[in-house]
């Protein structure tokens, strides 16, 4: 296939040395170009720009937060690397799990494409991250998505909220797999910078990882999956600018289009592929398209590759070679394949009809070498636009307002008075966006496609079962708090990993590793970098304690409207690992008859919270002191009461306290509660605001059947963790905290459930 336009040659652009080109509308400032042309010892060809222009873009080449990512590396002890297979550098980390089995997870963010166009950009984001997961040589299992929108009541949060749900259950639902956890945040700081993050699960065995490096001299390079076409053009580098050619298109849309039931056949035509031995290396085709996955899979393998651009299958012949190299057209796949297994990969291939190309061949020179029609358009090291490109170290600045939002702690605020004002507020937090019941949004996801969901919504954590004749599994939960992060980036990014880390411990899995998203504002803004590299740093330190490496993740900057940025989001994953789902721990109480228990102690603590926030729109003060080595001696000993059957039900404490985790746990299967606060408000000296709505860290709830009595207390006394009585399960299905107030189930259902449907309607909409 070929068009009627003329490519930048190698050749011309030596002879044409002074030749203006756009660099600044691909998105290079002029430092970087002028760095490229030392590079290159010439002007780049257009085709070169183009591959610059993506691969150095901020997505992709992480040239403002690489310096600090390397922390992560950097505190990675040898007992944290024992079951860590494929680490950060990869297309997702790999995490084993016992029993040959090893499980490979990732999070990243599609936040600006949608915005733009919501159904496509979240549709697409989910395409993409199961992308990396099959790339790694995996059965993906599961998906999860972390989402923050604007205002409830903004006109625009509609159109946002329906695509982007609409996007994610579609394409999810087609590929057949299920959703099993998430966060939903509404908060005016993301009106016009929805956060939109999505994360995948995959599941193989140690024998079929599989890496993105490219080796072997006569190896061929195969593109396979969707035709290349002009969606996504420059979506890596902000937006494609005007073409290179005059009579060219001038604009290509900045959204990639997703088909999930093409991606569906690729991976199963991808694990047959690998089931067979038949490719050497693989990566998928995202952000950068071609041009990423040529340059990387070169530079992590040493190697050079000559690839032929015209054998690109097009869905559109008006492409140039420039607009080939950048389209991010997704389904599309780019494997390594020995001579004498090429017959057999393209046997299986057409079994699954997928269309597939042979673009080259690698080869050992260490150079990238692409023609068109036959005439050199790009001729680069691979690793200088993969590997080396620029690496800034950003002016940071502390933040010229943070010392007076910390000093407006929520301490001045008025607290309750009287058991009416408790009753009012209680029922103003239950139905405030953030902690209102989600599932307008997720019963549009298939939770149990598959069938081997054990735990999801709205459990604190996603289960899944890997292996059906042992039970092995693994949990896995996502966190963030932009509130606390914008009061201390430190403490907040802590906080996130502290929360998500006891979610997979309420389930009665062994907390094992991370993946994160980082969102936050321009890195151009000192203040921004201030509380990035905070942000960073409390992370790393807090993975280092745990014992909980980071195998990889992202990094999402420019989230911010004009000068505004939003609240430093950096969305925190943990995956557990989980002998026997069977022996899982459900979030809510189904007896009556058991003790309810309070694991940890509570402190007045209600800056940053959702009381502060809903109640009096306050936003001020210190975030919640995190305990981290008290949040290690926790998880030990829910583990141990899984493994002597002595707790029926285990829930976190977070937002909204006390009092929410209370009604979530009568709302999870309709089974009552008498709770009393008295000798919790003695023992920790708090008034009745604190011990309702406090959100202090390292805090469960448990019930225990009452045969376990005597021998739960031995094991919190044993293991030196707080523990105290607070009321007992209930066969009446009624919320009752003595002296407060009292609620049925069917009030607080009612309560929880009416908000999102009153913004956003009882029915579904399609996107057109």
């Amino acid at each position: 296939m070929t068009t009627e336009h003329v490519a930048d040659t190698v050749e011309n652009a030596a002879a044409t040395p002074d030749k203006e080109q756009p660099y600044g509308a691909l998105g290079l400032k002029p430092d970087e170009y002028e760095q490229i042309r030392e590079i290159l010892g010439r002007r780049p060809t257009s085709g070169e720009l183009a591959m610059y222009s993506v691969m150095w873009s901020e997505h992709c080449s992480y040239k403002s937060s690489k310096k600090y990512l390397r922390r992560f590396g950097d505190k990675v002890t040898d007992e944290m690397k024992e079951r860590l297979m494929v680490g950060m550098g990869q297309n997702a980390g790999v995490v084993d799990v016992g029993e040959g089995w090893a499980v490979t997870f990732k999070v990243e963010s599609h936040n600006h494409p949608s915005y733009i166009e919501p159904f496509q950009g979240a549709a697409t984001g989910v395409g993409g991250i199961v992308r990396d997961i099959i790339s790694m040589g995996a059965r993906p299992v599961a998906v999860m998505d972390q989402l923050r929108f604007g205002a409830i009541d903004d006109p625009d949060t509609a159109r946002v909220v329906h695509g982007v749900v609409s996007g994610i259950s579609s394409y999810g639902n087609c590929l057949g797999l299920p959703n099993i956890g998430g966060e939903t945040v509404f908060d005016a700081v993301y009106q016009a910078n929805p956060l939109v993050n999505a994360l995948a699960v995959g599941v193989m065995r140690h024998e079929d990882i599989r890496l993105a490096n490219a080796t072997g001299a006569g190896n061929k390079v195969v593109l396979f999956g969707a035709r290349t076409g002009g969606d996504g053009i420059g979506g890596a580098s902000i937006l494609a600018s005007d073409s290179f050619s005059d009579g060219g298109p001038t604009k290509r849309p900045a959204v990639q289009v997703g088909d999930p039931f093409a991606e569906k056949v690729l991976i199963e035509c991808c694990l047959e592929l690998y089931k067979d031995e038949l490719v050497e290396a693989i990566q998928d085709l995202g952000a950068a398209g071609i041009s990423c996955a040529t340059s990387e899979l070169a530079a992590n393998g040493g190697s050079g590759m000559n690839v032929e651009l015209t054998n690109v299958l097009l869905r559109d012949p008006s492409l140039t070679a420039e607009e080939i190299l950048m389209s991010e057209s997704q389904e599309r796949m780019m494997a390594i394949v020995t001579p004498e297994k090429l017959d057999a990969f393209m046997a299986v291939v057409n079994k699954w009809d997928v269309e597939t190309s042979v673009l080259g061949e690698v080869t050992g020179d260490g150079r990238l070498i692409i023609t068109w029609e036959g005439e050199v358009i790009v001729d680069v090291d691979p690793s200088t636009v993969a590997v080396d490109g620029p690496v800034y170290d950003r002016p940071v600045a502390y933040p010229t307002w943070i010392d007076a939002l910390q000093a407006d702690s929520a301490a001045k605020l008025p607290r309750i008075s009287k058991p009416e004002e408790a009753a009012e507020q209680f029922e103003k937090l239950i139905k405030s966006p953030n902690l209102a019941d989600t599932s307008w949004i997720t019963n549009q996801y298939d939770y149990y496609v598959l069938g081997n969901t054990a735990l999801s919504f709205p459990d604190d954590a996603g289960m899944i079962r890997v292996d059906e004749e042992s039970g092995l599994g693994f949990s896995i939960a996502t966190d963030a708090n932009g509130r606390y992060c914008q009061l201390d980036p430190f403490a907040g990014a802590q906080l996130a990993l502290a929360e998500a880390y006891r979610n997979v411990a309420v389930t009665g899995a062994v907390p094992t590793a991370v993946t994160d998203c980082l969102n936050f504002g321009s890195p151009e803004n000192p203040e921004v970098m201030w509380q990035f590299e905070r942000a960073v740093d409390g992370l790393s330190d807090a993975c280092m304690e745990l014992g909980v490496p980071v195998t990889g993740g992202n990094v999402s900057f420019y989230n911010q409207t004009g000068e505004t940025p939003i609240h430093p989001t950096p969305v925190v994953g943990v995956l557990g690992i989980m002998d026997d789902v069977s022996r899982r721990i459900p979030s809510g109480w189904q007896d009556a008859g058991e003790n309810i228990y309070l694991l940890g102690t509570t402190a007045d603590e209600l800056d940053g919270s959702a009381w502060a926030d809903v109640i009096h729109s306050h936003l001020g003060g210190l975030p919640p002191k995190v305990d981290l080595a008290g949040e290690k001696r926790l998880a030990g000993l829910l583990q141990g009461a899984r493994d002597e059957w002595m707790v029926s039900s285990a829930h976190d404490l977070s937002e909204g306290g006390l009092a929410l985790a209370l009604a979530e746990g009568v709302m999870r299967f309709g089974v009552g509660a008498r709770v009393w606060l008295n000798e919790l408000m003695s023992r920790d000296g708090l008034d009745l605001t604190a011990a309702l709505f406090s959100e202090s860290t390292g805090r469960v709830i448990v019930t225990v059947p009452r045969e376990e009595d005597v021998k739960f207390r031995g094991l919190c006394e044993g293991r030196g963790y707080p523990v105290l009585r607070i009321g007992v399960t209930d066969t009446e299905p009624v919320l009752e905290i003595q002296d407060v107030f009292s609620y049925t189930a069917a009030e607080l259902r009612a309560m929880s459930t009416e908000t999102l449907p009153k913004y956003f309607g009882e029915t579904v909409v399609e996107p057109a």
